[in-house]
């Protein structure tokens, strides 16, 4: 990933103006999509957004290249993003996009309670509605008119302190801005055992860690130290939830967990994986 990302350092800089021809509409249906439309992204503007980028500090040869009409080098980009996508954002895609769906509800759901007013006013705090107007610390000093057209609200996992948006006025406006992130925990998670405590409760979570490769009511009874009507409920329960099974064996029945109740108790490490790590380590 360290030839893309010096590769694509000059395009994008940690500061400042950075090409709108890299961030097409057409992102919204994909990266195939934004790659597609990247290829096929006018010369003419190619050459203007990379000369605008020039003014700032020069550029290597093969970007050169591709702002005097060299389609190759136009390919050769579309390339390196995608390999610095597969190495750098997809292998993480389900956490960013979690965070990216919870902003995209919660502004939602302001947007249901209180109308648009609402949605602006909820937005991070670089971000200010003082109506008709929505403030931003933005990095440079700049005023974008709408003139009716809308305004197309981002949320980014990867954009941090300050919004973004087009350089060009003329194109669909869109703002970007950074999602919430956790804080940090500054304590250490708790060991599984407790964590699935608070889960199911305790006496829950003894049953299940007492079941091991099976057992009867009165023999799970026994292990925690509760009553048999009371093992007899609890287990009744997390059978309903899917995390045992209870086979009748003459006049006693047999308690065993689970898929689910085995990776639930190994804190989310299916059986398998907990048995190699067990024999291997």
């Amino acid at each position: 990933m360290n030839g893309e990302t010096r590769l694509l350092a000059p395009l994008v800089p940690t500061r400042g103006y950075f090409p709108d021809f890299l961030t097409p509409p057409e992102g919204l249906l994909g990266l195939d999509n934004a790659l597609g439309a990247l290829r096929e992204t006018p010369p003419a503007r190619v050459h203007t957004e990379l000369s605008r980028l020039s003014h700032a500090h020069p550029l290597p040869s093969w970007i050169r290249a591709m702002g005097d009409g060299d389609v190759r080098q136009i390919g050769r980009l579309a390339g390196t993003l995608q390999r610095y996508h597969d190495a750098a954002v997809a292998p993480y895609w389900p956490r960013l996009q979690a965070r990216i769906a919870a902003d995209r509800a919660a502004r939602g759901r302001a947007l249901l309670d209180g109308g648009a007013d609402q949605l602006l006013a909820t937005l991070p705090p670089m971000l200010r509605w003082r109506a008709p107007v929505l403030e931003a610390d933005y990095p440079v000093d700049r005023d974008l008119h709408l003139d009716g057209r809308g305004l197309l609200l981002m949320p980014s996992y990867f954009c941090r302190r300050t919004p973004v948006t087009f350089h060009n006025p003329d194109l669909t406006p869109v703002l970007v801005y950074p999602v919430e992130h956790p804080v940090p925990r500054t304590v250490p998670p708790l060991p599984p055992e407790h964590s699935l405590g608070r889960l199911v409760g305790r006496t829950r979570s003894e049953i299940l860690r007492g079941i091991g490769v099976g057992c009867t009511t009165s023999e799970l009874a026994r292990r925690v130290d509760v009553s048999l009507a009371s093992a007899s409920q609890h287990a009744t329960v997390l059978r309903d939830a899917g995390l045992l099974v209870t086979l009748r064996q003459g006049n006693a029945v047999l308690h065993t967990l689970t898929p689910l109740g085995t990776a639930l108790l190994r804190g989310g490490v299916p059986a398998e994986a907990a048995y190699e790590r067990s024999t291997c380590g």
